[in-house]
């Protein structure tokens, strides 16, 4: 990639709204948009926005091998979701009891990001719907992986997983999402922030913010941005823009 041409993007704002555009097609459609906590919700709000969908976040959580925890042996999502690999809890020989042990610990730590963002509302429902998941980006793809399997585990009837950039390997090799689309899939990837001019962290705050902006305006013929905080079958794939 030219170095003049590595800021992409002027923030995740001007990320979701080029995103919203290419997902254009699906406005008028049974849609749920849910954006990956938290960098991946500024993004998603403005997809949300271009298709006047509901906007939701998927809380999900890894569940790691013990002893190798960057190995994922599964995946926990709300309302009891659970996705299991049995390849890698056979071969790494994990017992009832481990399983039992990290689920205990991450189910914890989903349950508190739940209540934080959600802060009382229920979890939008996806069964039989259309849910396209947004993060601000991918690298090695294993969080939008995770949030692919347990959108369908929550009775999604098709899972597009919608991303500004990840590498083109990456989306050439994921297959959690019936389509995959990445604005830019560069065959030589920098960091996810070396695609953005600004790139500040998202604040728990600004989701918070994002989510009710959505939740009132949407269908009421117009979405106000809020106040910012601090700045199964092989997918059918979408044309992105190779850099």
């Amino acid at each position: 990639m030219p170095r003049n041409q590595s800021k992409t993007f002027l923030d995740r704002t001007d990320a979701g709204r080029q995103l919203g555009q290419r997902l254009a097609g699906l406005r008028g459609q049974d849609v749920v948009v849910l954006g990956l906590p938290r960098g991946g919700v500024p993004v998603a709000f403005e997809v949300a926005k271009a298709l006047d969908a509901p906007l939701d976040v998927i809380v999900v959580r890894k569940l790691g091998v013990p002893y190798r925890p960057e190995v994922a042996m599964g995946a926990l999502g709300e309302d009891g979701t659970r996705v299991l690999d049995a390849h890698i809890l056979t071969s790494a020989h994990v017992t009832e009891e481990d399983l039992r042990t990290v689920e205990t610990k991450e189910r914890q730590v989903l349950e508190g990001r739940r209540a934080r963002y959600r802060q009382g509302r229920s979890r939008t429902d996806v069964h039989g719907r259309m849910v396209i998941v947004v993060d601000d980006g991918v690298a090695t793809g294993s969080t939008a992986r995770v949030a692919c399997q347990v959108a369908k585990q929550l009775g999604a009837a098709r899972v597009v997983l919608a991303v500004p950039v990840a590498p083109a390997r990456t989306m050439d090799s994921f297959e959690e999402a019936d389509k995959v689309v990445s604005l830019v899939s560069p065959r030589k990837f920098q960091a996810v922030g070396c695609y953005y001019r600004d790139f500040s962290p998202t604040e728990d705050d600004e989701v918070v913010k994002l989510l009710d902006a959505s939740r009132s305006l949407q269908g009421s013929g117009g979405m106000a941005v809020p106040a910012r905080g601090k700045g199964r079958s092989k997918p059918n794939r979408s044309t992105s823009e190779p850099a």
